[in-house]
C-alpha cells in the first residue's frame, strides 16, 4: 500500500499536465481551422504534366 502514496499523486500530476497541454493548444489556436488541413492534404499541388510531342 505504500506504493499508492507515490502512484496516486503521480497519476494526478500527469493528468494535470495533460489537461494543461490541451488547454494551451486550445488557447494557441491549434483547433481553429480543422477543414483547411483536410483540404490541403488532398489538394493537388503539382500541375498536370503534358505529353511530349512526337
Amino acid at each position: 500500500m505504500e506504493v499508492m502514496v507515490i502512484l496516486v499523486p503521480l497519476a494526478l500530476g500527469l493528468g494535470l499536465v495533460g489537461l494543461l497541454g490541451f488547454l494551451w493548444s486550445l488557447k494557441s489556436g491549434q483547433y481553429d481551422d480543422l477543414e483547411g488541413a483536410a483540404w490541403r492534404a488532398i489538394a493537388d499541388d503539382e500541375p498536370p504534366q503534358e505529353k511530349p510531342a512526337e
